[in-house]
C-alpha cells in the first residue's frame, strides 16, 4: 500500500515546490527558491497559511523554510521581481508568485505578458472563486450569463506557456509536474500558471509520498546536427561581409566563450541585441556594438552592407531588424541559431536548431582556418573607434552643449556616462523603459557578461525597480543600478519598500525630465510636437502646457523609507554614487535624484523604427513626418532571402 501524507492542496503546493530542482552541465540549483505574494480572501487560509506552517515548521527545526515568502506591495511588480531573479539566473531558478482572487490576481497579467514575451520562467498562483460555486457569486466574481465555467483567471491562458486550473485535489499532481517542465524547458519556458480556487486550496487530501521527493530537471543542451552545421560553414566561407548578431540566448546559454573563440578565429564581427548585450564584454576588437533602432553607427553600417547574418539566440525583433530596413544588401542571407525551431525558422534562411554554445562550438570547428578579407576588418575595426570616440563625447559633453543647459540639469548620456565609469566592473544596470533603454544599449560600456539587464521584449515601464530587486535577491555581490526616469517611477515605485523591508541594497538613479522623454521625441518625429507628453499644468487655454507639476519625487521616495540623495551638477553625482556604491549591503534602498535635459538627445543610430504617421493632416509638421515615413518604407524588405543550395 502506498504511504500518504494528508495535507491541504495548499499545503501540498509548498511542500512540493520546496523539493524542486534544475540542472545543467551537471550543477543543481534550486528551480523555485521562494514565494513571494500579497494575502487577501482568495489565498490567506490557502497558500498564506502554508507557507506560515512552513515558515514555523523551519524555525522549530533551526532550518532556513523550504520555501521562503517574502510580502511584496503590487502584484505586477512581484512577477517582475520574479523576472528580474530569472533573468540573472540564466532562467536556471525563479520565484513563485500568489495573488488573491480578482484584481490581485489580474494585476499579474502585465508580469505575465512581460514573462512570455522575454521567454523567462515564472510560476503564477493566482487564486479563484469557489470551485463548487457553493456560494456563488462572491466578492469579486466575474459572472458571464453565457459562460459559468469562465473566470478572470482565463485571462491568464494566452499569456502563459503553461496554464492549468485546479478544481480538484486528485488534479494538482499532474499540475503541478507539467508546470515544473516547462520552467526548465529553454524552448517552452515563460510564465507558468496553476490557477487556484480558494475552497480547493484549504481543501484536505492523502497525498502519495512520493510527490513530496526530490526531484530534479534537467535543462537540455540540445547539440547542433552536423549536416546543417557544414551548411553554414559554407556559407560562412563564401561570405565576404559576414555579421553576427547576438540575442539573449548567447547569455542564457552561457556561451559567451563559445561566441568570443568564433569571433577571435574568424574576424567576423559582432553585434548586439538588448537582450544580448553582454555577450562580449567591451573592448573586444570584434564588438561593434548595439544594433538596430537603438544601436550604434558601426554594428548598423556594417548590417546595411552584410551579406551574411548570423542571428545567434535573437527572435529577430522589430528594434533588432531597424523594422526590417537594417540589412540592405541585396543577396543578403541570414542564419539563425536557436534553440527553438520557432526563432531559428525567422527570415527564411539557414536554422540551426541547437543550444547557443553547442551550435557555436561546433561552427567554430566547422570554419577552422578561415578568416575575413584584411580589408572587412580594418573597416570593422574603422568603425568601432569612430563609435568609441562618439560615446566619449557623449559621457563628457563639450561646451557647445553644456552652455545651452540650464543650471542643475545634465544631459542624459553624461549621466549615463558616470554611472558607467563609477560602479565596479560587475556591477548590474537594470532598465526597461523609455529613452534610457536605448541610450544604454548604444552608450553603455559592459564590463562583465552579467553587468547588463534591460527589459526590452515588453519594455514595461515600471520595471526598473522590481526588477533590481529581483537581481539583487539573485546575487547578493554586486551593487544592482536602477536607471528609472520619472515617468517610469511613478509607474511602480512601491518596491523600494520591499527593499527596505528585506534589507536589501539597490541603487536607484532617478533622472527627472518632467515627462515621458521617449515618447516626446517620438511624438515630435511623427508630427504631433510632444503632445501629451510632459508633465504640467493645465494653461488658462486648456492645454496641458501651464509649466512644470510641483512634484517631489525625491521627497516620494524619501517618504517610503529610502535613503535620498538629491544631486544638482556632475561633482554632485559623482560624490553620491561614490556614497552610495560605500553603503554596506544591508542599507536597503538608496535613490539619486538628478534633473536632466530632455531635449537633449545621445548620438543618433542612424536607423529606423516602424510607427506609422497619420497619412491625412492639417499639420504642417505631421504631413513633414508623413513624407519622412514614406521615404523610410521603400528600404523595408520582407527578408525572404532563396535558401541555400544544401537545402533546396
Amino acid at each position: 500500500m502506498t504511504d500518504t501524507v494528508r495535507l491541504t492542496v495548499a499545503q501540498a503546493v509548498v511542500r512540493f515546490l520546496a523539493h524542486q530542482w534544475s540542472e545543467r552541465d551537471g550543477e543543481r540549483q534550486r528551480l523555485v527558491v521562494g514565494c513571494l505574494g500579497i494575502f487577501g480572501h482568495g489565498n490567506v487560509a490557502g497558500i498564506g497559511q502554508a507557507l506560515l506552517e512552513e515558515e514555523l515548521r523551519a524555525t522549530d527545526a533551526g532550518e532556513r523554510p523550504g520555501l521562503p515568502y517574502v510580502l511584496g506591495r503590487n502584484e505586477q511588480a512581484m512577477v517582475h521581481t520574479a523576472v528580474g531573479f530569472a533573468k540573472h539566473r540564466d532562467r536556471l531558478s525563479t520565484w513563485a508568485v500568489t495573488a488573491s482572487v480578482g484584481p490581485g490576481s489580474t494585476n499579474m497579467l502585465t508580469g505575465a505578458a512581460l514573462a512570455t514575451i522575454n521567454r523567462i520562467p515564472v510560476l503564477l498562483l493566482p487564486s479563484g472563486t469557489f470551485a463548487t460555486r457553493v456560494s456563488a457569486p462572491v466578492l469579486q466574481e466575474l459572472e458571464l450569463p453565457h459562460a459559468a465555467d469562465v473566470s478572470v483567471n482565463d485571462a491568464f491562458r494566452p499569456l502563459s506557456r503553461f496554464y492549468d486550473q485546479v478544481d480538484r485535489p486528485e488534479q494538482l499532481p499532474s499540475a503541478l509536474l507539467g508546470a515544473m517542465r516547462v520552467l526548465a524547458d529553454p524552448v517552452e519556458t515563460g510564465a507558468v500558471t496553476i490557477s487556484l480556487p480558494q475552497d480547493v486550496q484549504a481543501e484536505a487530501f492523502d497525498w502519495p509520498v512520493e510527490l513530496f521527493a526530490d526531484r530534479v530537471w534537467h535543462v537540455a543542451r540540445p547539440p547542433a546536427e552536423a549536416a546543417r552545421v557544414l551548411a553554414v560553414a559554407d556559407a560562412v566561407r563564401s561570405s565576404r561581409r559576414p555579421l553576427v548578431v547576438a540575442g539573449g540566448g548567447v547569455r542564457y546559454s552561457g556561451a559567451h566563450d563559445a561566441l568570443a573563440e568564433l569571433a577571435e578565429a574568424t574576424g567576423i564581427p559582432v553585434a548586439e541585441t538588448q537582450a544580448g548585450k553582454g555577450s562580449l564584454v567591451h573592448g573586444h576588437p570584434q564588438l561593434v556594438g548595439a544594433i538596430g533602432s537603438t544601436g550604434t553607427t558601426a554594428a548598423n553600417v556594417l548590417a546595411h552592407e552584410a551579406d551574411l547574418v548570423i542571428g545567434v539566440g535573437t527572435r529577430w525583433s522589430d528594434f533588432t531588424t531597424a523594422s526590417r530596413t537594417a540589412f540592405r544588401d541585396a543577396g543578403v542571407c541570414f542564419v539563425s541559431l536557436n534553440v527553438a525551431g520557432f526563432d531559428a525558422g525567422k527570415h527564411s534562411g539557414l536554422s540551426l536548431v541547437a543550444d547557443a554554445r553547442e551550435g557555436l562550438t561546433a561552427l567554430t570547428a566547422a570554419v577552422r582556418g578561415h578568416t575575413v578579407e584584411p580589408g572587412y576588418a580594418d573597416r570593422v575595426a574603422s568603425l568601432r573607434r569612430e563609435w568609441d570616440e562618439q560615446v566619449d563625447a557623449a559621457y563628457d559633453p563639450p561646451a557647445t552643449v553644456t552652455d545651452r543647459l540650464a543650471a542643475g540639469l545634465l544631459t542624459q548620456a553624461a549621466v549615463i556616462g558616470v554611472v558607467n565609469e563609477l560602479s565596479d566592473p560587475h556591477d548590474v544596470v537594470v532598465c526597461a523603459a523609455g529613452s534610457m533603454p536605448g541610450d544604454l544599449h548604444k552608450l553603455w560600456r559592459v564590463r562583465d557578461h552579467r553587468g547588463y539587464h534591460v527589459e526590452y521584449g515588453y519594455s514595461c515601464m515600471g520595471y526598473e525597480i522590481p526588477g533590481a530587486l529581483g537581481v539583487a535577491l539573485a546575487d547578493g555581490g554586486r551593487d544592482v543600478f536602477a536607471m528609472v526616469g520619472d515617468g517610469g517611477y511613478l509607474m511602480m515605485p512601491t518596491e523600494l519598500v520591499v527593499a527596505v523591508q528585506e534589507r536589501v541594497k539597490i541603487i536607484v538613479v532617478l533622472v527627472q525630465n518632467h515627462g515621458f522623454h521617449s515618447i516626446g521625441s517620438l511624438s515630435e518625429g511623427l508630427g504631433s510636437q510632444r503632445f501629451g507628453t510632459s508633465y504640467e499644468f493645465r494653461g488658462p487655454d486648456g492645454r496641458l502646457d501651464g509649466g512644470h507639476l510641483p512634484v517631489d519625487l525625491a521627497a516620494n521616495a524619501r517618504s517610503l523609507g529610502a535613503h535620498v540623495i538629491e544631486v544638482h551638477d556632475r561633482a554632485g553625482l559623482e560624490a553620491a554614487l561614490a556614497q552610495a556604491k560605500a553603503a554596506p549591503r544591508d542599507t536597503g534602498p538608496v535613490v539619486i535624484h538628478v534633473e536632466t535635459d530632455p531635449r537633449v538627445h545621445s548620438p543618433g543610430s542612424g536607423s529606423w523604427w516602424d510607427v506609422p504617421v497619420a497619412q491625412v493632416s492639417g499639420l504642417d509638421s505631421t504631413q513633414a513626418a508623413a513624407a519622412a515615413y514614406r521615404d523610410a518604407k521603400k528600404h523595408q524588405r520582407p527578408y525572404l532571402a532563396p535558401a541555400a543550395p544544401q537545402d533546396r
